[in-house]
């Protein structure tokens, strides 16, 4: 009997045994709610064929699908009581064309990702739509957002791990107000880390929140960071190179993630903090090797020049805000002057 009820992928959908509910729902009721109920793969693994009814009827799908609707004549077969997958990944792969039905913005969004791009190279463990959403328990993204970045940790653990303990990971659990895996590496189309693209695009990715002034209010951090690493040599370099990379993660300048971290990120008072004075030295190596302990000291950080911090830049900017429009003032009159020589002459 097993055999000719053979499942798929996951275990088939079904919506909870209720009044009006159809009567497909019911057949497939009738035998997939037995959680012991397998099918034995040539892999030696084995396929669950039941679910867990409760928890699918809570799902975003839960009353509005129906089991054909992803369990297909081309993913089950019923009637020979076979299956034509070797492994369970085959099974998933084989789903994966499914969600497109009704996602199709996200299906071709996920084209233009590192997930995709791996996959079609043969990685057969790249992450597929139920490996990130699930099967039969999908709920609205990001809720709870804590969940995004424990689904993550299936394949990326070692990030994971490091991000947990930083200043970002430690309040993702209480808070969220910080970013989680998806708001700097997106959704569908993530980016792949490794050739410089979404090195480059740190400052606008960090700027959603840091320039936020309601936001960084509560945290009583500065809005000008980004401002502020615009207007240095790091920013204006970073800035002119966009689109002139050497190649695949070379690039030209430091950006946020140079000097702060990637997912190690701490507080900036942090003495594990690598943009503290302490360990700035250390930091700046990275891309000049060979600094000294006073090479810091020729980068304004996050500042803006006042006659306390950097007094003889203050006062060069002091200089030329008056001495430029004096200057282009003074031409202007001149020329003015003369216009009206020659008019009164005339």
């Amino acid at each position: 009997m097993l055999r000719i009820l053979t499942a798929l992928a996951v275990a088939i959908v079904a919506l909870p045994a209720a009044a009006g509910i159809p009567a497909e729902q019911e057949d497939c009721l009738g035998c997939h709610t037995d959680a012991s109920a397998t099918y034995d793969l040539p892999s030696g693994e084995k396929l669950p064929l039941g679910i867990d009814q409760a928890a699918f009827a809570k799902s975003v799908h839960g009353d509005s699908l129906r089991c054909t609707d992803c369990h297909s004549e081309k993913t089950s077969d019923h009637a020979t009581g076979s299956l034509k997958y070797k492994n369970r990944r085959e099974v998933t792969r084989a789903h994966y064309e499914q969600c497109k039905g009704c996602h199709f913005a996200n299906y071709t969004k996920t084209l233009d990702g590192v997930h995709f791009a791996v996959m079609a190279k043969g990685n057969d463990k790249a992450a597929l739509c139920v490996d990130c959403h699930g099967a039969h328990d999908i709920s609205r993204p990001g809720q709870p957002r804590t969940r995004i970045s424990k689904m993550c940790s299936r394949c990326h653990e070692k990030e994971t791990a490091i991000y947990a303990k930083s200043v970002h990971g430690r309040a993702a659990e209480t808070s969220s107000d910080v970013p989680v895996c998806t708001d700097c590496h997106r959704a569908h189309d993530t980016t792949d880390p490794r050739n410089g693209a979404l090195a480059m695009r740190t400052p606008e990715i960090c700027g959603r929140c840091h320039t936020d002034e309601k936001l960084m209010s509560k945290y009583k951090l500065s809005t000008k960071v980004v401002e502020t690493y615009l207007a240095d040599f790091h920013g204006m370099a970073a800035s002119l190179s966009q689109g002139k990379r050497k190649g695949p993660g070379v690039r030209l300048a430091a950006v946020c993630t140079d000097c702060h971290g990637v997912h190690d990120i701490q507080k900036s008072k942090d003495p594990t903090s690598t943009v503290m004075s302490a360990n700035l030295q250390k930091t700046c190596q990275k891309c000049h090797p060979g600094a000294n302990a006073g090479f810091p000291k020729a980068w304004l950080s996050h500042y803006e020049p006042t006659p306390q911090k950097a007094p003889i830049v203050w006062g060069v900017m002091l200089f030329y805000k008056l001495m430029i429009p004096f200057m282009v003032g003074g031409l202007v009159l001149q020329i003015a002057l003369h216009l009206w020589r020659v008019v009164v002459n005339r």
